[in-house]
């Protein structure tokens, strides 16, 4: 039987508990998987506590990067973007994985994005690493809009195959054919301003609630095509799953099926 959870704080939110049980019924197996709201100074002494009934977690913010101090072996992939969202048990260790840096491609993919030459990220934390992870590619360009020059190396980190340039957090936000928001809730909205009537590119929001995000439905209203935060859940939900349940399961089955509950979730 699959025991898992997903921690963080805030967790009430999370569409992660529905989504994972929908997956378990549709493959037939027995699962339990619940949200528990776990702060970064208590993560450590919560998995150790744990005992062999559990078989991983998903880690939302602001677990991502401290749980890495927790993980026995390290994925290098983690290492890349230095945060995690997985948490498997591997007999009496633990081991750090990433899938959202599979989701964000899966979710560009999906949209029909095969080839772009430019990104545009907005924030510079766990979920942007992941992202410039995500489309890292020789001879691509990205933009880092944000606060915190402090974190410019593990940017760089993340994607050492692109050209990496910063701006900051005051300008405008540089023309994109992909545009990525990776900040908490409302932390954006200051660029709607700066929206002008016509946009450029694809807008992808890393975040499902509040439902659209300000900045996203600007994008939309100006005409321009999107990726939403719920398909990002899903997408990096799968492999999650994948890894939880040793099952390889189809990202576009799953998509579909994933995606159909989280609207419902959202009463959409």
């Amino acid at each position: 039987m699959i025991r898992a959870a997903v921690l963080g704080s805030p967790i009430a939110h999370s569409l992660s508990p529905a989504l994972h049980m929908a997956a378990y019924n549709h493959l037939g197996i027995a699962g339990e998987y619940t949200a528990i709201e776990v702060l970064p100074a208590d993560v450590k002494d919560f998995i150790d506590s744990r005992d062999e009934s559990w078989t991983g977690f998903s880690l939302t913010m602001p677990l991502k990067e401290s749980v890495l101090a927790i993980a026995d072996v390290i994925d290098p992939l983690v290492i890349q973007v230095a945060c995690a969202n997985t948490l498997i048990r591997r007999e009496d260790t633990w081991s750090a994985y990433s899938t959202d840096v599979s989701g964000f491609r899966h979710s560009i993919l999906n949209k029909g994005a095969a080839t772009y030459n430019s990104v545009t990220i907005i924030g510079s934390g766990a979920t942007a690493r992941a992202a410039a992870a995500a489309v890292d590619e020789i001879g691509r360009v990205i933009h880092v809009v944000h606060r915190n020059p402090d974190r410019c190396q593990a940017m760089k980190n993340a994607a050492p195959k692109s050209e990496i340039i910063f701006h900051p957090w005051e300008s405008a936000l540089p023309m994109a054919d992909i545009t990525i928001n990776t900040t908490p809730s409302g932390a954006a909205d200051v660029f709607l301003h700066t929206l002008s009537s016509k946009v450029h590119g694809i807008f992808f929001e890393a975040l499902y609630k509040p439902w659209p995000t300000a900045l996203l439905a600007r994008w939309r209203s100006l005409g321009g095509e999107s990726i939403d935060g719920l398909d990002l859940l899903v997408h990096q939900g799968i492999d999650q799953i994948s890894l939880m349940t040793g099952i390889e399961c189809d990202h576009q089955e799953f998509a579909q099926l994933l995606r159909k509950i989280g609207l419902a979730q959202l009463n959409i």
